[in-house]
C-alpha cells in the first residue's frame, strides 16, 4: 500500500499560519512579478476565480469581495513544506518527496485495517505542529492513492483520509473520477480520450491494454495498470528531475544587455541550487529569450543557444557562466526582452562524476564545490541570498542619478516577511 501526503491550497496555507484572521477568508497567491493567480484557497474558489487570471483583472472583478493577495513567497513555502515532510518521515521511513508539498509513503510493512487511523492521527498532529493542513490518500498504488487523495480533499467526511483497500472501492471511485483529473493523463490524452467517449477512469480501464500502448505510449499504459491495481510506476522515475526550467516574465520589458544578463544569472544560480538540492549534475545548460508577442507594434525576436559542459557541473559558478556565454551569442540590440529562461539537462548523480580525459581543471572543480558548499551553509543558516555571485545584482539609477544597487530584480510588491528564515523577520509578540 502507498500513502500519498498534499498540502491543502499549500502556499494560501503558509500565508495563513502566520495570518489566522484570513481563515475562512479569500486568500490568493500571484507568480513572480504578481503578473496573475497561481495559487487560491478554497474560499477564493467558490468565488470562481480561476488559476491564472491576471492582478489587474482579480481587483476589477473581485475588489468587492475583500480578497486577500500575496506576492510569492518560496523561501517561506520551502521551509514550512519541509517542517510538515519532517513529521511524514519520521511517521513513515520509507518516504519519498515528489514536490514541494507533496510525499509518498510506502506502508507495506503496516497493517491494512490500521491504515485508517494511522492517516487521521497523522493528519491531527501534522495541523496542530505546523498549521498546514494536508489530505492522505491511501491506495496499492500510486496513482491511485492520488486519486484517494482528491476525494480525501473534497470530501469532509473522510477525515482528511481516504482508503482505498478493496476492488469494491476502487471501482466507486474510479466510476466518479473524471479522466482528465487521473494523475498521467495529460490534456493532450484527455482530449482524444473524451472524443472516444471516455469521460472517467473507470471507463479508461476498460479499454484493452493493446489499444492503449498503441494509441499513446507506455506512460498511459503504466497508468491504466495502475488503476487496474497493479503497482507499476518506478519510484526512481518520480524522485530525480531529467531537466529543471527556471523562467520568468519581466516585469516591464528590457533593452540592455547588463539587466537581462542579471535575470539569466539569477535563473542559472536557481537551476544549480536545484541541482544539488536533489544530489545531482547536469551536462547541458540552455538560456531562451524572447520579446513581447502581444505587442505587434514591436520588433519580435527570439532565440535560445546552449552550452555543453566537458564535466556534468551543479556549482553556481559554472553553471552560471555556462548560462551567460549561451546569452551572449544570442543577445541582440534594439529589441525589447519581456521574457528569458534557463533549462539545465542531461542530469544524472552527483557521485561518482564521469570526467572527460581532456578535462584539466580537476583541481579547480574541487575548490569551487568547497567553496559552493560553504555559500551553501552560509545561505542556509542566514536566509537564501545573503551571499550571491556579483552577476546575480543589477544596478539601477535612482531619481537623483545616483547608481543603486538591488538584489532582487523580481517585482513582489505583496510579499510577506519571511518569518522562519530571517532574523529581521521574526514575529514580535506583543
Amino acid at each position: 500500500m502507498y500513502a500519498i501526503f498534499d498540502c491543502d491550497n499549500c502556499y494560501c496555507s503558509c500565508e495563513r499560519v502566520f495570518r489566522p484572521d484570513l481563515v475562512g477568508k479569500p486568500v490568493v497567491v500571484l507568480s513572480n512579478n504578481d503578473g496573475c493567480v497561481v495559487a487560491r484557497s478554497a474560499e477564493a474558489k467558490a468565488l470562481g476565480i480561476p488559476a491564472g487570471m491576471p492582478y489587474f483583472q482579480l481587483k476589477e472583478q473581485f475588489g468587492a469581495y475583500n480578497v486577500t493577495a500575496f506576492s510569492s513567497n518560496y523561501e517561506l513555502y520551502g521551509e514550512m513544506t519541509a517542517r510538515v515532510m519532517s513529521l511524514i518521515s519520521k511517521a513513515c521511513p520509507y518516504f519519498y518527496r515528489y514536490s514541494i508539498d507533496e510525499a509518498f509513503c510506502d506502508l507495506s510493512r503496516m497493517r491494512i485495517d490500521d491504515l485508517k487511523k494511522w492517516g487521521e492521527d497523522l493528519h491531527k498532529k501534522i495541523l496542530k505542529w505546523t498549521g498546514i493542513p494536508v489530505s492522505i490518500g491511501i491506495a496499492p498504488t500510486k496513482t491511485l492513492a492520488k486519486c484517494a487523495d482528491r476525494f480525501a480533499k473534497d470530501y469532509k467526511g473522510y477525515n482528511h483520509c481516504c482508503v482505498i483497500d478493496s476492488d469494491e472501492k476502487r471501482e466507486k471511485a474510479l466510476k466518479l473520477f473524471p479522466i482528465d483529473k487521473v494523475w498521467g493523463i495529460g490534456r493532450r490524452y484527455a482530449d482524444r480520450l473524451l472524443r472516444d467517449d471516455v469521460h472517467t477512469a473507470w471507463e479508461f480501464t476498460q479499454l484493452g491494454a493493446h489499444w492503449v500502448r498503441s494509441t499513446f505510449n507506455i506512460n498511459a499504459l503504466r497508468t491504466w495498470q495502475e488503476l487496474q491495481g497493479i503497482d507499476c510506476v518506478p519510484t526512481e522515475q518520480m524522485t530525480a528531475k531529467k531537466s529543471i526550467c527556471t523562467s520568468r516574465s519581466f516585469p516591464g520589458m528590457i533593452d540592455d544587455f547588463t539587466t537581462l544578463r542579471t535575470h539569466v544569472s539569477n535563473y542559472a544560480a536557481r537551476c544549480s541550487e536545484k541541482l544539488r538540492k536533489q544530489h545531482s549534475v547536469c551536462s547541458m545548460v540552455m538560456v531562451f529569450i524572447d520579446t513581447n508577442h502581444f505587442r505587434p507594434d514591436l520588433p519580435q525576436y527570439d532565440n535560445a543557444c546552449s552550452k555543453t559542459f566537458l564535466t556534468p557541473v551543479n556549482t553556481t559558478q559554472e553553471v552560471v557562466s555556462g548560462a551567460l556565454e549561451c546569452l551572449k551569442r544570442i543577445f541582440r540590440t534594439s529589441y525589447k526582452y519581456k521574457r528569458a529562461g534557463v533549462i539545465v539537462s542531461g542530469i544524472s548523480g552527483d557521485n561518482p562524476v564521469q570526467t572527460d580525459f581532456t578535462d584539466y581543471n580537476a583541481t579547480a572543480r574541487e575548490k569551487l564545490r568547497r567553496l559552493t558548499e560553504a555559500v551553501d551553509n552560509i545561505n542556509r543558516r542566514n536566509g537564501s541570498e545573503t551571499i550571491v555571485l556579483g552577476s546575480q545584482q543589477y544596478t539601477a539609477k535612482d531619481g537623483k542619478g545616483k547608481a543603486d544597487t538591488f538584489r532582487n530584480a523580481i517585482k513582489h510588491d505583496l510579499r510577506s516577511p519571511n518569518y522562519t528564515t530571517r532574523w529581521s523577520d521574526i514575529l514580535i509578540v506583543r
